[in-house]
């Protein structure tokens, strides 16, 4: 099972920082997990639409320039990072989860993802972006035909496949709330790769490996490797 750092080791460290993610990655995760908007002076990793409960600042994210940006604290001094940023510190045997929280132009997302990846030698087969906006992933995918697509969802239909069958995806993403372990085994029958967030609970870290789930989100890297680690 896949162990993704949401937001980095956010349990350890401010969230979606340089610093969060370093962690992660010292802590032996597999991959991270992170947030992006695409404001009009590129892609730069943050959650919330405003920024107060994560930085020193106030108001919405898209309203302020990228240098008045890059000038707040997002927590022990990090500062908002550029997607670019975040993939110059991601080693290349680890996986990157790119979730969509802002889309404008997805042309222009595509071509600079694309670039951001090349000029950090990350390959492709590594790389998983997610949204709960659907609308914005067939975009995505229509410019960007061989990305692997993570249907993020919080609930699900009679037919679980539907949204991934709809977006062409290869994996679903399903709040931990609502999964269960025939929800997981469905899903991987019908050919999908199941990954369940947010899991900081060692009890359900180890009841969705023997479930059979290819994946957590968690904010706690290191406790769920050492849950994994007891099970074998």
């Amino acid at each position: 099972m896949l162990i993704f750092a949401h937001r980095g080791a956010s349990a350890e460290a401010p969230e979606n920082t340089l610093e969060a993610f370093k962690l992660a990655f010292d802590q032996g995760a597999h991959g991270i997990e992170f947030d992006t908007y695409q404001h009009p002076e590129g892609i730069l990793v943050f959650h919330d639409r405003y920024l107060e409960r994560t930085t020193n600042g106030n108001g919405k994210l898209l309203d302020a320039s990228l240098a008045s940006l890059r000038a707040l604290d997002a927590g022990n001094n990090n500062r908002i990072p550029m997607l670019s940023e975040v993939l110059a510190i991601t080693p290349l045997s680890a996986w990157c989860n790119i979730e969509v929280k802002y889309l404008q132009n997805a042309q222009a997302w595509v071509k600079t993802v694309k670039a951001d990846l090349s000029k950090n030698d990350i390959s492709l087969d590594r790389v998983i972006v997610s949204s709960f906006n659907h609308q914005w992933l067939r975009q995505i995918k229509h410019y960007w035909p061989e990305v692997s697509l993570g249907a993020l969802t919080a609930s699900y239909a009679l037919d679980i496949t539907s949204d991934a069958k709809q977006l062409s995806a290869l994996n679903i993403h399903v709040a931990l709330d609502v999964v269960t372990k025939t929800f997981i085994e469905e899903a991987k029958k019908a050919g999908y790769q199941v990954l369940v967030y947010t899991v900081d609970n060692i009890d359900d870290m180890t009841t969705l490996a023997r479930w059979g789930a290819d994946g957590i989100f968690t904010n706690k890297p290191r406790v769920a490797l050492e849950a994994l680690t007891s099970l074998r």
